[in-house]
């Protein structure tokens, strides 16, 4: 298990993209207030600080249960940078340090934050993990919410400014760039998973998750022109089913019952964008369901807008957004069934589970515990 340099690479581009996506999102709600557009100021602002506060709740609560295994004394000095909201950054710049050590200085053994001595390696990918899964969260409790809103907006008006443009894009890249970089780290850090090797299986990991992602939030923001309360009774209901589906599944990523309970929250939000494997389960009957429902949720929404058209916003633009929201499903279950049936890791090891969970395993290992595919 070896920290190599295109993992450095990976780690190097995830804070670019993060500041990026930070100072987008700050500039256009600059632009939003200036404008006069106070609700989507406010909103836009909302996802934001949602978003990085339960993110770093969690990056605290794991530092906070890694030094108290390694008997360290800097908690408040780190609880501290948390509430600054620095957490992320600090974690970027303890990644970056100890990865640039291992890949360019080559050492063997080295000190890390909580002054034990650790093989770098090891380290380096264990600590790119915990930054994958904070990036991961991040993505989808700020990400793909910004993401409706701002297409919201844009087709409401018929035009956006560049900050706008900026915003939508860079939140693609940073979905894109997240999934991924997850995927790869899970499989990476835990040496008992088979790796997620070559091109084509990440590239058609990507776009399974990246289709089917805009195909829904496409639909979701044309129903928002049918009703907004509709839309938000919808995802709530989906937001609660995909809670209480982590709550029958038991899950048991933190050692808080406080922190499970958010885990949980966070779990059933983000099943309402896209399907994860939560316990390490065979997931092929879940999955059909979840993907059978989204398909049906997503061709009902486009009939209501067929048989019933609106003229709310430009009808320039339905044609086009139908079409999208159709050919990002079809596209986004091909490359599902593709993954799934050629490129899985498990494929070629013969297994017939996405993750075994059957073996006790080492309870300090988080990501074992933590969103499986």
């Amino acid at each position: 298990m070896k920290y190599t340099i295109c993992n450095f690479m990976m780690s190097v581009l995830g804070i670019i993209i993060y500041v990026t996506d930070l100072v987008a999102d700050i500039v256009l709600t600059v632009r939003y207030f200036y404008d006069g557009q106070y609700v989507f100021g406010v909103l836009t602002l909302s996802f934001v600080l949602c978003g990085t506060l339960i993110v770093h709740c969690f990056s605290y609560s794991w530092l906070k249960d890694d030094l108290k295994k390694a008997g360290g004394e800097n908690e408040h000095y780190f609880l501290l940078l948390h509430c600054l909201q620095g957490g992320v950054f600090t974690r970027y710049w303890f990644v970056l340090r100890t990865g640039y050590h291992v890949v360019f200085k080559h050492s063997h053994r080295t000190s890390n934050f909580m002054e034990e001595q650790t093989d770098p390696h090891k380290e380096a990918i264990d600590m790119a993990t915990d930054l994958s899964m904070l990036r991961l969260f991040e993505t989808y409790l700020e990400g793909c919410p910004q993401l409706i809103l701002q297409l919201y907006a844009f087709l409401e008006r018929g035009q956006a400014n560049f900050s706008q443009y900026m915003v939508i894009m860079v939140s693609c890249c940073a979905i894109s760039w997240s999934t991924v970089d997850y995927q790869i780290a899970l499989r990476k850090s835990l040496p008992d998973k088979n790796l997620l090797r070559g091109f084509w299986p990440k590239l058609t990991y990507l776009f399974y998750k990246l289709f089917t992602l805009l195909s829904w939030m496409l639909s979701v923001v044309l129903l928002l022109f049918v009703d907004v309360r509709t839309v938000l009774l919808l995802l709530l209901f989906l937001w609660t089913v995909g809670f209480i589906w982590a709550f029958i599944n038991h899950t048991q990523f933190c050692n808080s019952l406080s922190m499970e309970f958010l885990y949980r929250l966070v779990v059933g939000f983000i099943l309402v964008f896209t399907f994860f494997n939560i316990k390490g389960q065979n997931t092929k009957c879940p999955m059909s369901c979840y993907y059978t429902v989204r398909v049906l949720g997503t061709l009902g929404i486009l009939t209501v807008f067929w048989i019933y058209p609106l003229s709310i916003f430009n009808s320039d633009y339905f044609i086009p957004i139908s079409a999208t929201i159709v050919l990002s499903l079809l596209f986004g279950i091909i490359f599902l069934g593709v993954y799934y049936g050629t490129y899985h890791p498990n494929i070629n090891a013969g297994t017939q589970h996405d993750e075994p969970d059957g073996k006790a395993p080492q309870r300090d290992c988080r990501i074992r515990y933590f969103l499986m595919d």
